[in-house]
Parts: C-alpha cells; structure tokens; sequence
C-alpha cells in the first residue's frame, strides 16, 4: 500500500433529511458545510440522495437534468472552494443516456475541482417481507464500474447504499490498497435496523480501511421513512461516531490513517485469500 502523503484526515460525517426539492437541500448542505468547517474538517461526507429525494416519477422528470447542469452538485463546488474543504457529495439523481436516472456521486477537492464520479453499480430491487417491492431498476440506470480516487490521504474508494451487501466488491477496493471508503446510504427502517452497523463494520474489517457512512434520516417529504445511525467505523471495525436514529446533524472525527496499514499488517487477509475449486457432493 502507498503511505498516505497526510497522516492524518478531519472528516465531517453528515446525516440529512433531504427533501424532494433541490433547492431545499443546497440550503441544509450549506449550513452543514458551514459547521463542518468551523470545526476544522478537510473532508465532508453527505449521504445517498442528498440532492434530491423525491419518489414522484412525474415530479422528478422535471428537476433531474445531466450530472455538469445539476444544481446541487454546482452548489457543492461553490461550497467546497468557500471553505476550503473537500465534499463527497453523497450522491444526487442525474439522467442517464438511455432516459432513466443515474444514482450519481462526486468528490470535490478544496478548489472546488470535481476530482472522482462514480455511478451506482449495484440497484436496490428487493422484496421485503410486509413491504411492497422496490426496484430501483426501473428508474435507475447501474453504473459500470468501480472507483479509486488517490488524494493527499491515501486512494479512497466510492460506493453508494445497496453496494454494501457485495463484499467482493470491497475486497477489490481493500486489495487496491485504498485507506478510505465511502457508503453513503438512504436505508430503510426494516434493512437498517437488521444490517446497518453489522455490514457497514465487516466491510471496515474485511478492508482493513475506514469506512464513512453518511445517511439519511427521518420522515422525508416525499413519503418515505429512513434509518438513519451515519457511522464512521475504523479498520479494526471499531464505531467512531454513531448519529442515531432520527436527527439531522454531523459528527466530526480524526482518522489516524497509519491505522489502515497496522490493521492490515496484523491480519493481511488481503494478501492470503486463495482461490480454490469447489467440490459439491
């Protein structure tokens, strides 16, 4: 793994009850990234959804636009060169070319530069028990591909939500060497409560990175209800800040990023995994 060039990284983890307007939500962003940066953050975290949360198909058709228009993400830029401060955007809905929608995140550095994009890869169409079926699929295009993005801190690896029940794919992330993954998410109340902290922190350990989970929470305005507990989790698996289950706020934590490295010394899974056949009898 390449040593991180900063040992050290201030993160601002957010948690947000995003409305179904843009408008609404650049306003809740920016006085996070206000606070964020009164207590010295480098790095603001927002979750799933942050730019727009709206379910209504007919509605959203009409604010949705291509990712370099977006309001929110043009909001976020402005904000990050403000402060001074980098801003992973959590993600906000943007067309596709094939017409549906993309779950779209950016990292934005300090200058305001859009440094990484990514596309959620893997699409929430579930059928839970008591609940109607959700497929996300049917608005929502999947990405095509995994993200490392190298910073002063290290590589970081992005993902989005549903991504975090596919260990195989941190795996990658964990092998690329990366020091930080981000899984800002919008989960549901049934989901969150059984698997929230259990997957977000086997995926810190399985890496051997820290993992930032900026969430949703809530009542929101367009009916739906999320689970809310942003986490920072190190690589040890160890919780560093829990949000909770209902209060928009953030939490601020120091990431010792010469963790990741003692963390994988200890238990070098990354490097000892063997590939064998199968033998079913």
């Amino acid at each position: 793994m390449t040593e991180p060039q900063r040992p050290t990284l201030r993160a601002a983890l957010a948690q947000m009850c995003s409305g179904d307007t843009h408008e609404t939500n650049i306003a809740a962003v920016a006085e996070l990234a206000a606070q964020a940066a009164g207590q010295g953050a480098e790095l603001l975290c927002l979750p799933e959804v942050a730019g727009l949360m709206n379910r209504n198909g007919e509605v959203a058709r009409t604010q949705v636009v291509e990712a370099g228009s977006d309001p929110f993400i043009a909001a976020c830029r402005d904000l990050a060169a403000q402060h001074a401060m980098w801003i992973h955007i959590g993600s906000t809905p943007v067309l596709a070319p094939d017409g549906r929608f993309l779950n779209h995140s950016a990292v934005i550095d300090a200058t305001g530069t859009i440094r990484a994009t990514y596309d959620k890869v893997h699409l929430f169409d579930v059928a839970i028990e008591g609940q109607a079926p959700i497929g996300e699929s049917k608005r929502f295009a999947p990405g095509e591909a995994a993200v490392v993005l190298d910073t002063p801190w290290g590589p970081w690896g992005l993902s989005i939500c549903y991504d975090l029940r596919f260990p195989y794919f941190y795996r990658r992330y964990g092998q690329e060497g990366v020091s930080l993954i981000f899984i800002p998410s919008a989960f549901t109340v049934p989901t969150g409560r059984a698997h929230w902290e259990v997957l977000l922190r086997a995926r810190a350990i399985e890496t051997g990175a820290f993992v930032l989970a900026a969430a949703q929470a809530g009542q929101h305005a367009d009916g739906r209800e999320t689970w809310g507990h942003a986490l920072a989790v190190d690589p040890w698996g160890t919780v560093l800040a829990d949000l909770g289950r209902d209060a928009s706020g953030l939490a601020v934590v120091d990431l010792d990023l010469e963790r990741v490295a003692a963390a994988r010394r200890q238990i070098p899974a990354l490097q000892t995994g063997r590939d064998v056949p199968l033998i079913r009898v």
